[in-house]
This record gives structure tokens, C-alpha cells and sequence, in this order.
């Protein structure tokens, strides 16, 4: 039996049937499409509009879930496994899911989402329905809350099921664009900025009431640097400035190249170079100091900080920030010295309780990973300081390849003061794009930092049990990749870091879960994430949910990008895939089937 003719079986019971003019609009949206709409068939169209129609019955007229997306959903063998501490996620929930990656599996849908919305938000009257069809659809679904605060009861719901939060305020704005931003004393990127300290301080209270007896915490937060400058461009003019004035490495680390701590030296000059303005300088001067106020606010509260990856030509300047941040506030204590009066000399050097403190994305599509994990694993030793990596595959693949070929011909005016050419964003002097071709490439590159990253917190745990200062590297793994994030736990296995019980499940060992942890984004893979969750042992959180908010009109833009950016994680049949286990569950509620 189809989902189609449950959703009609189910709407022929008066008592879940949805009111009248949800019904209308369902009848209104099943009408067949044009002949030469591929895409959009009247099965698919009919299919989304009987489910929305219930949806929409369901969910508006009952109260909000406190758990929007994770669910028990079917592994891949298709049979429904729950959990004792999972509870029920509610019939509403599921048929969201469904109509959500129902919409996600259209590609041409996804590609014209952002015109799509602009246009219907500029209609009076079509805008209040659009609104509410997204908040009940996609925001409910990817997003915790409209703030901090009513995100809280998702983080609640999440460590019930020991599960942890990367928590992060998703706020995407165009400060040049007339009413992107409500009208405030401060300017926008100045909000965001206030807005990640008080992210930081709302997750640092709630680890305050939940964090387990061994102090371990299971909320994290995230930064997005392109958004906490008044305009994008200072980063990628900076990152121009690295790329054609840092020093050649050996071996050579391909573009984005490989952070150096001389990068922000820029800073201090006294008057612009290369392609920086006076406005540039002065905007990244002063993100460097919110920064370091940021950093100070999650130091002192015990707060671990991720900062995302974006484009390419963002990347340089990212990256030496991080790299700044991690220089300071992931800064180990001096090797103890003993004399005659004292057991240890104090160095005066204020120490990071937790480390690291502070976690840099490396991307696995891009071809510099290999080399470029193995420097900054060899630069943090040799600087002192724990490395922070959290491994990802990236989400802008397609968008890369695209600039890269629009920049071949740029390279041709390339010159000895510039040579990442003269493209308005590619700055890659490369000839090859800065990614992996083949996805094939991208899995062996993400697959063998794993082990390598494994394999250094097992030496990390070994020279700290002689007596090194440590933690000195920790690992967050975001992946979405059933064999990626059950190698990670077969590594730690194999490490000794991880110990089988005859359960069939796996015991972390403390000394790896201050090191290490795995994630995924909230509103999806929830049936990868429960397996995790099941399949490991462990007194605090070992997986996370990257678990963004905002208001919905924040967070608009972040929705629409959000699923351009991710057609690498929903794309080969991930979205396909999403709906098919909302299906195989709604049908399992249904009629009892798995």
C-alpha cells in the first residue's frame, strides 16, 4: 500500500480529517501539472497535498512537540527499532517529515526555493500563508526555536536521549539590503555577535542543570564568521591577500593552502594592503576583539566553540582567525617543572579547563585535507596547543566546481602582485578546483582522516597518562555516512579507546569522550543518530545535533540556502531516503507494518 492511499484511507476517518479550508487547499494542490513538467507528477503532487492538508489539520490545531524531527525511524533493513528512552514522535511529526523531503527530492524545487520564496513573500495576503507553511513545514523541522530559550525544551528532549546540541544562532544578513534587519541601536553583525554570547550563556545554564557528575558537557556552540562582519568581502579580500602573499609550504598544501601564524600581521599595518581597504582593516580589527570576547565568554564558562566552514574563498581569513583563537585560548599549560621548594612552577599563563576550546572545520571534499591536517596537527604540537578539528564532507561541492570553471579565464590575467587572478569570488591560483572531483574521493579522504584523527587521540591518551599536559587534540565528526560514523567507533575499538559488551553495544571510555564526538544536523539522519546513540555507552553525550535558531523571519534566508548548500547531504537519494523512512513509520503507526 502506498503512502498516497493511507493518507486517503486515513482522511476518510472523520474524527482525522482536517478542517474545511485545509481540505480546499488540498484539492486545489492536486491538480495535474502541465504535460511537460517532469518532475512534479500528479502522483507526487496529489501525494504531498493529501499529507499536507493532514499536516497542517494535525499540527495547527495541536499544540507545538517538543522534539520536531528526531524520531524512531527504520535503519536500513526498513524495520522500526525503538528505544526505551526515546518517546513517540507524534503522527503530526512524521507526515511533516514526509512532505519535507518530499519537497527536498525535486531538484529544480530546491534550486529556485530562494526566488520562489521571495516572490511569494512580496505578496499581500500570500505571504501570511507562505509564513506559516514554512514555520510548519521546514523551520519546525531544521530549526530549535525562534530563541535560545525555546530551543531549550528540544535540548531537554535531546539529553533524554543522551544525545548533545551544537547549538548556534543561524542569522544570515544583507546589511546593504533595506529591511533586512529590524531596526536596533546596534548594527546587525553587532547583534549576532551579542546574540553567540548569549547563546553561550543559555548553554553553559543548561549544562549548569543537566551536565552529568563527571563534568563532561554536551553543549556545544557554533560561530559563522561571515556573518559577524558588516560585509562578507573583508574575508575574502583578506583571504586574496593570504593566498597571494603567504610563503609556499613544503610539502605544497593545495588551495585553500594552510593557515600561518603571521597571517593577521596585516592587521597592525598602518596603512591598507594589497586589495584590503581602510573599512576592511578596521572591520576584521574588530573581529578579532569580539572574537576574543567570545572566547573569553566560553572559556569562562566551561563552553566548547565550533567555527563553520563557508566557501573557498572565504576559507584563508577563516582559518587564520581560528587559527589566532586557537593559539590563545587553547594554549596547554608548560611541562611541570619541580625544584627543591614547589612541585610545580606556575607560569602565569592562564590554562583552558576544558580542551581544546576552540574547533576549526576541515572539509573532506577538499583536496588540501590530507596535507593540511597533517601541518596542523605538527603546528599545534610544536606551538602548544591542543588541536580542535571537526571533520566534515562540505555542503558547497557543486557551487565550487561552478565559480572554479567561471574563474578558468580570469587566471589567464593573472600577474606576479596577483596571482589568484582577477575572478569577482574564485581566488584560487590553482589549475584543478579546490575540490575532489568524484565523491568516491571525497569518501577515502573523509574515511582516513578518521583513523588518523583516532589514531592521534590514542597517542594523545598515552602521553597524557605519563604525565603531558592534555587534552592536546580533540575530534568532533560531522557525518551523515552510516559507514563513516560506525568507522569512527570501530576505530576507537580498535585504538582500545572503546570496549565491546555483550549487549553488542560499545563502551566509550572517558578518556575518548573528552576527545571525541560525533554529529549530525537536527531534522536529519535522525535514524543514523539513534543508532549511534544505541550502539554506544557513555555517561554524557557521545552524538550531537547541530540545532539551529532564530525567528522565522531570520531565518528565512538560512532555510532557503540551507537546502541549496546541503544538496550534497540530500542529494544521491539522502532526501529519497528521509521520506522513505517517515513513510515506513507513518505506515508502522498506521496499520502496525514495518
Amino acid at each position: 500500500m502506498s503512502l498516497a492511499r493511507a493518507a486517503k484511507l486515513l482522511l476518510r476517518n472523520p474524527a482525522c480529517r482536517p478542517p474545511l479550508w485545509t481540505r480546499t487547499l488540498t484539492a486545489s494542490s492536486a491538480r495535474p501539472p502541465p504535460p511537460r513538467t517532469r518532475l512534479l507528477t500528479a502522483r507526487r503532487v496529489a501525494a504531498v497535498g493529501l499529507v499536507s492538508g493532514a499536516l497542517f489539520g494535525a499540527t495547527i490545531l495541536s499544540p507545538r512537540s517538543a522534539v520536531h524531527a528526531d524520531s524512531d525511524e527504520p535503519e536500513p533493513d526498513g524495520k522500526v527499532r525503538r528505544s526505551n528512552q526515546r518517546s513517540d514522535t507524534p503522527l503530526s511529526a512524521l507526515v511533516r517529515a514526509y512532505v519535507v523531503y518530499s519537497l527536498c527530492s525535486i531538484p529544480t524545487l530546491v534550486d529556485w526555493s530562494p526566488t520562489i520564496l521571495s516572490t511569494l513573500l512580496s505578496i499581500p495576503g500570500v505571504k501570511q500563508i507562505t509564513e506559516t507553511f514554512v514555520r510548519y513545514t521546514f523551520f519546525n523541522q531544521f530549526v530549535g526555536g525562534d530563541s535560545a530559550e525555546e530551543a531549550l525544551p528540544v535540548l531537554a528532549q535531546l539529553r533524554a536521549e543522551n544525545k548533545g546540541g551544537l547549538f548556534v544562532y543561524s542569522v544570515e544578513v544583507d546589511e546593504e539590503k533595506p529591511g533586512s534587519a529590524k531596526p536596533q541601536s546596534l548594527s546587525a553583525h553587532k547583534q549576532i555577535v551579542d546574540e553567540t554570547l548569549h547563546c553561550i550563556d543559555v548553554a553553559a545554564d543548561f549544562e549548569d542543570k543537566h551536565a552529568p557528575s563527571n563534568g563532561a558537557k554536551g553543549t556545544w556552540v557554533a560561530i559563522k564568521l561571515s556573518a559577524m562582519v558588516p560585509d562578507a568581502e573583508s574575508l575574502r579580500r583578506l583571504s586574496k591577500h593570504l593566498v597571494d602573499t603567504r610563503p609556499p609550504t613544503t610539502p605544497r598544501i593545495a588551495f585553500p593552502g594552510c593557515p600561518r601564524p603571521t597571517d593577521l600581521d596585516v592587521l597592525s599595518a598602518r596603512t591598507p594592503t594589497g586589495s584590503l581597504t581602510e573599512a576592511d582593516i578596521a572591520a576584521l580589527r574588530e573581529l578579532r576583539e569580539d572574537l576574543r570576547t567570545i572566547c573569553e565568554r566560553a572559556r569562562a564558562r566551561g563552553i566548547r566553540i565550533t567555527v563553520d566552514a563557508e566557501h573557498s574563498w572565504y576559507q584563508p581569513a577563516i582559518d587564520a582567525f581560528t587559527l589566532d583563537m586557537m593559539r590563545e585560548f587553547n594554549k596547554l599549560p608548560s611541562p611541570s617543572k619541580r625544584s627543591w621548594f614547589s612541585s610545580r612552577k606556575d607560569t602565569g599563563t592562564h590554562v583552558t579547563s576544558i580542551q581544546p576550546l576552540i574547533y576549526n572545520t576541515y572539509q573532506g571534499y577538499l583536496r588540501r585535507t590530507p596535507e593540511y591536517l597533517a601541518q596542523s596537527i605538527a603546528d599545534a604540537r610544536a606551538g602548544g596547543y591542543a588541536l580542535g578539528v571537526k571533520l566534515v564532507r562540505g555542503a558547497y561541492h557543486p557551487h565550487e566546481i561552478e565559480v572554479h570553471k567561471a574563474a578558468t579565464a580570469s587566471r589567464m590575467a593573472a600577474t606576479a602582485e596577483s596571482p589568484s587572478g582577477t575572478h569577482e569570488l574564485s581566488i584560487s591560483p590553482d589549475n584543478m578546483p579546490p575540490v575532489w572531483l568524484q565523491k568516491d574521493e571525497t569518501d577515502a579522504c573523509y574515511n582516513s582522516s578518521v583513523k588518523m584523527l583516532v589514531q592521534l587521540v590514542r597517542e594523545d591518551v598515552d602521553r597524557c597518562m605519563k604525565g603531558a599536559s592534555g587534552p592536546a587534540v580533540g575530534a568532533l565528526f560531522g557525518t551523515h555516512n552510516w559507514d563513516s560514523a560506525n568507522l569512527v567507533v570501530d576505530e576507537l575499538v580498535k585504538q582500545g579507546l572503546a570496549t565491546p559488551d555483550p549487549s553488542g553495544g560499545v563502551w566509550i571510555s572517558d578518556a575518548a569522550m573528552q576527545r571525541v564526538a560525533v554529529a549530525q544536523l537536527y531534522g536529519m539522519s535522525d535514524a543514523l543518530t539513534n543508532h549511534m546513540v544505541d550502539r554506544t555507552r557513555s555517561g554524557s553525550p557521545f552524538v550531537l545535533k547541530y540545532l539551529p535558531y532564530g525567528s522565522l523571519a531570520e531565518v528565512m534566508p538560512y532555510l532557503s540556502r540551507r537546502a541549496i548548500e546541503n544538496k550534497s547531504v540530500l542529494g544521491n537519494g539522502g532526501a529519497a531516503s528521509e521520506r522513505k523512512r517517515a513513510a515506513s513509520e507513518i505506515m508502522a503507526r498506521l496499520f502496525g507494518r514495518s
